[in-house]
């Protein structure tokens, strides 16, 4: 089988809990991650601040997500780790191949994510239509920009 794409390397791990306090005095405080920079969307029901674990190309992003409103949807809380990103060298060539597969993705399609990069996800379920899905994990596909490509394609 041929695809027109490469799954470069993990871009980043989604946790998420009620307080996101509580996740940066673990992640922060205790393993020393630093936070790049913060995100609040309500539309996603989230306010998230995403760390860096390592540099350059092979650095991992560790979002620390709390919900918005704990009564909302998505419930970025209610799995506590709430999704893995994927660095994806040409995103809409994947997309396009995998939905023709049987993949589902979740609503949404390609979009700006919270880092500024182009992302979309696959649902953690299937359906008749489109029975290949995440198994019960969120995944993330993340465009990966040139340097990345470069460094780890």
């Amino acid at each position: 089988m041929t695809r027109p794409f490469r799954v470069l390397g993990v871009q980043q791990i989604a946790i998420g809990g009620p307080d996101k306090q509580r996740l940066k005095s673990l992640w922060v405080d205790l393993f020393g991650l630093a936070v790049k920079s913060t995100f609040v969307s309500e539309r996603e029901n989230v306010d998230e601040d995403i760390c860096a674990l390592g540099t350059g190309p092979h650095a991992v992003e560790v979002d620390l997500m709390q919900p918005v409103d704990p009564e909302k949807k998505p419930a970025v809380h209610a799995t506590p780790l709430n999704h893995v990103g994927l660095w994806i060298d040409d995103l809409p060539k994947a997309v396009e191949w995998l939905s023709a597969q049987g993949l589902r993705f979740a609503p949404g399609g390609i979009r700006k994510g919270a880092a500024g990069y182009d992302i979309c996800f696959v649902h953690p379920k299937g359906n008749e239509e489109f029975p290949i899905c995440g198994e019960g994990v969120l995944i993330e596909l993340v465009q990966a920009p040139p340097e990345i490509v470069a460094a780890l394609g």
